[in-house]
């Protein structure tokens, strides 16, 4: 269990927000099976999983207006329908996908002891959506948009930390929070920041629909889910 003192010395909490607050492993296989009408013993999570990473692959833009055509490759490889209507109704989906059922009251919390920072691969639009569910805990936001790069790049860090700096906080007050290896955790480690993994799959199998990486980038700290993290960091910083 983390240390009182070590919590202490951070000022500023930047999250990941896809994936590690927001459920878009949920939103996507719900979206699918309730377009394609497939049960799991006909379509695996796996199978569903591995199309739409080819797809994203395929469509790295805005998720606010691609999603239209990852499905409609994902659907096209999985023999789903893949017409304009089907195409819609997942992209309308992306926008309300759901966050786990810990992640508001874990960032209120949280949000009494630092300052909360969004750091996501999502654009404006749907980054927008995604604060509102959550109850736009955000102290600030840097997106996609602003950056003109995705993460795991570097110059999204980069930019984040020019951000911060604007506001007078040092890398050093910095904790990167994030459920992603490949996107996050490998790369902000790597960057010299601290880093602490929300294990969202803990006991799961694979990747589910995050890239996989070769070798696990052992955190700073390590929860299983943001109430275990905010219990930690809240009673620590208390």
């Amino acid at each position: 269990m983390p240390s009182t003192a070590s919590f202490s010395n951070f000022k500023v909490l930047t999250f990941d927000v896809v994936g590690t607050l927001i459920d878009f492993e949920t939103g996507v296989l719900n979206a699918v099976r309730r377009i394609s009408g497939k049960s799991l013993a006909e379509l695996s999570d796996d199978q569903i999983f591995a199309a739409y990473k080819r797809g994203r692959d395929l469509h790295p833009e805005r998720s606010s207006e691609v999603m239209f055509h990852v499905y409609r490759h994902l659907a096209k490889e999985l023999g789903l329908p893949a017409d304009d209507s089907s195409c819609d109704v997942f992209q309308l989906a992306v926008l309300r996908w759901p966050p786990f059922t810990d992640s508001s009251e874990a960032l209120k919390r949280l949000r009494t002891k630092f300052r909360l920072v969004a750091m996501t691969n999502a654009d404006r639009v749907a980054l927008s959506c995604y604060a509102h569910a959550l109850g736009n805990p955000f102290d600030d936001t840097v997106c996609a948009d602003d950056t003109g790069v995705a993460k795991p790049n570097p110059e999204f860090f980069a930019y984040n930390k020019g951000r911060q700096s604007a506001f007078g906080y040092k890398q050093a007050d910095i904790l990167h929070v994030a459920q992603s290896q490949y996107h996050d955790i490998g790369i902000a480690r790597t960057l010299g920041y601290k880093v602490c993994w929300i294990e969202r799959r803990q006991g799961m199998a694979g990747f589910g629909g995050t890239p996989a990486v070769e070798k696990l980038t052992e955190p700073d700290f390590h929860f299983p889910t943001m109430k275990a993290f905010a219990d930690a960091a809240v009673g620590a910083a208390a």
